[in-house]
Formats: structure tokens, sequence, C-alpha cells
């Protein structure tokens, strides 16, 4: 399975770990990440528009070094799935989405027409941290969730995509378990918040049953009493 994720640095967490937890579960994968750091949807559509060579490609988790412009990175190679998003401090604000999410995702399967779009979804900032109180206004990350999940369920609506991926549902849950995800609070933990991100896109993608995988080494260790729970809140949200 060839994987294209058009994103961010939190798509950079999401798939740091996709190629070798995809490994252990016996699933042949590709995962080639676009990086631009807090890269919203308007520049991901101006940089179609230009050509520009302007993402720091990612692949299996690794920087390469390599500048590529997304229509390059399209036309790569026959990719299954392509993935979407929105930047994190817009992800609340569906008026954002549109209309470059409908432009940039009508230019993905004109170049890609085999692939699956998916839909990534984003995950809410810490509780009492500076970035969810001063930056977005909320003062319960619960909030922030709630209005960044419905944007990201209406978008998947709009434009027919395959489905959501659940990152900020499954953080919701870890959270609510006493778990800590986040490592500046917002951005994934190297350690545990990454694992569960691989976890959750494994398992949306290929239905693969993560209870048992083989661990990865992680970015920082983490207690295997935690990394067992995040393994059965992923089956538990998508059975």
């Amino acid at each position: 399975m060839n994987i294209l994720a058009i994103g961010n640095s939190f798509s950079t967490d999401a798939t740091r770990y996709l190629y070798e937890v995809a490994q252990a579960a016996g699933k042949d994968v590709t995962v080639v990440n676009l990086f631009i750091p807090g890269c919203p949807l308007s520049r991901h559509y101006r940089n179609m528009l230009s050509g520009e060579r302007a993402y720091q490609m990612e692949y299996n988790g690794m920087r390469t070094g390599f500048a590529v412009s997304i229509t390059e990175a399209l036309l790569n190679r026959d990719w299954d799935v392509v993935t979407v998003q929105q930047s994190s401090p817009l992800s609340t604000q569906y008026e954002t989405y549109q209309p470059y999410l409908g432009e940039l995702t009508a230019y993905v399967r004109r170049c890609a027409p085999k692939a699956r779009l998916w839909v990534h979804e984003t995950w809410a900032y810490e509780q009492d941290s500076e970035r969810l109180n001063e930056l977005m206004g909320y003062r319960d990350y619960r909030d922030m969730y709630r209005d960044l999940h419905n944007a990201y369920e209406q978008a998947a609506k709009e434009i027919h995509a395959e489905g959501v991926i659940p990152c900020g549902t499954l953080f919701l849950a870890l959270v609510s378990q006493g778990l800590t995800v986040h490592r500046d609070t917002f951005h994934a933990s190297y350690g545990l918040g990454r694992y569960a991100l691989a976890l959750t896109w494994l398992r949306a993608l290929t239905g693969a049953d993560v209870r048992k995988l083989s661990l990865p080494a992680l970015d920082e260790p983490v207690e295997e009493e935690k990394l067992q729970l995040v393994r059965d809140s992923v089956m538990a949200m998508l059975p």
C-alpha cells in the first residue's frame, strides 16, 4: 500500500512510526509525508497552482533532504491512499477549509485517480495550555475537540472521502484515561503520542489488528502498560 500525506508537522507526528508498525503487522506499505511547518489548506492550494518545490519529503518516517512539489509527489507512483488535513490552529473553523479543500482534492483525484482519499483528523491542545486558552480561545480541550471533529466530519462528507482517520478522537480517549499525549502542549509526544497516531492510521487504513504488535524502537521510552492501553483504545475505537 502506497500512502501519501499532504500535511505539516501533525502528519509528521502521525507517520513517524507508521511504516514500522505496518511491517510488524505484516503489511507492506510505503509512506510519504509532504511537510511544511504549520501548512494550512490555503497554502497547499497555492503550492498546487504554482508547482513550487515547497515540501520537505519524508519517507517511511524519516527526513530525506529532498524538496518536491505536490504534482511531483502525486505523479511519483500509484498511490493507494492520499490524506489531507487543515492546519491545527484553523482546524475548528470550517470556513477556512473551503474553497481550498475542494480544489485540492479535485486535483489529487485527477493526478491519482486510483487513490482513496482520507481526511486526517488532528487533535485538541493540552488542557490549561496557553495555546488552548489564548490562541484558540477555549477553556476546555474537549470543546476544541468538538469543533475540530465536526469540521473534519463535514470536510469528509463534502469531498466524498473514504473516511476520517480519527486521531483527535483517540487522543481525547487517551487523555480521559490520564495519559499524556502531547510534548509541547500541541504536538504529539515522541513516544506514546506518535505511537498512538501510527496505530490509528494503520487500523483505519488497513484494518490490521494492533493488539499484539511488536514494538518499534520509539524515540523516547514508554512503559509497556501504557502502550497496551493505547493498543486496546485503538481497537475499541475502530472495532
